[in-house]
């Protein structure tokens, strides 16, 4: 139950931001498809920018900043609450570089997306197209640090398919991402700007479910954060010990009070309770060979 206010964050931010590309695109369609002074005069499909360049500039402002602000509060959540160990913990030093790296890139990121809503396309052209290459490259450096530091953490954790889930979505995000992001730049290059513009819009989608995609990384996060998961108390339980921690769980432990190697022996050989009742049994002769049950020592089991 406590793991919902986890999925919560991703899933408000990748909300935010489909409501804005929605809201965006219904204004431009609704107002006739209008050729904005920001386009090209053989420009006809309308860029996210030459939109939010426009009227709407506030809307693209606000949802635009509180989108990465809560992507990236996603981030240090996750990195919390691994280091709790209410998510599958880190087990290198390594793994917690690459994730650092991710939140970096990632806040990186979000500035860009903030600063090129403010410096739009129609009076600061220049600078729009820096900020928008520091938002697309600072997600997609981050995507690939903490797509890798999944792909390590599923080698340990090979149990928890979440992690490979996650993985393969981050990596699908990262070639998706990347292809598209080379084919909007030669487009633009070559001034066919309608295509340009169909694949920024078509990066913004695949953005979104790169945002909601999140949730998933929340789902082990289950318990109270009182406690910790059963994967983590299992996991440190053998790095402690190379067992359970409990005699029961381990042939070569205690068995009342005895090792179990001898258990059979014991019984069954001759030594003791057995061997008193076949004397009775045989002899009925000395009662001297009669050995009683040992009295039982205290359970070990505890």
């Amino acid at each position: 139950m406590w793991g919902i206010s986890y999925w919560a964050v991703p899933i408000f931010s990748s909300l935010v931001w489909l409501a804005m590309l929605i809201s965006m695109l219904t204004v431009w369609v609704y107002d006739g498809r209008p050729h904005y002074d920001s386009m090209d005069p053989n420009q006809n499909i309308a860029y996210i920018s030459d939109v939010g360049a426009s009227g709407l500039k506030p809307l693209f402002i606000a949802m635009s900043a509180v989108t990465v602000v809560t992507f990236d509060i996603a981030f240090i959540l996750e990195r919390w609450l691994r280091h709790t160990g209410k998510l599958t913990p880190n087990t290198s030093i390594w793994q917690k570089i690459y994730s650092t790296i991710a939140i970096v890139a990632a806040i990186a990121g979000a500035a860009g997306l903030i600063l090129l809503s403010i410096f739009d396309t129609l009076r600061h052209p220049r600078l729009h197209n820096v900020f928008l290459g520091v938002f697309i490259v600072g997600y997609v450096i981050s995507a690939i640090f903490i797509c890798w530091e999944y792909q390590r953490l599923g080698i340990h954790f090979r149990e928890h398919s979440v992690l490979r889930i996650s993985f393969w979505i981050k990596l699908a995000f990262i070639l998706v991402e990347v292809a598209l992001a080379i084919a909007f730049g030669v487009m633009s290059r070559m001034k066919h700007y309608n295509t340009a513009a169909i694949l920024e819009w078509t990066i913004a989608f695949v953005y979104f479910f790169y945002v909601l995609s999140f949730f998933i990384d929340f789902m082990p996060a289950i318990r109270s954060k009182n406690y910790q998961s059963n994967a983590t108390e299992m996991d440190m339980a053998r790095a402690e010990g190379g067992g359970m921690g409990d005699g029961a769980a381990d042939g070569t432990q205690y068995f009342r009070g005895a090792p179990r190697t001898n258990d059979t022996n014991g019984f069954a050989n001759g030594n003791g309770y057995a061997n008193g009742h076949n004397g009775l049994a045989n002899g009925g002769g000395n009662a001297a060979s009669y050995k009683p049950e040992p009295a039982p020592l205290p359970s070990r089991n505890f």
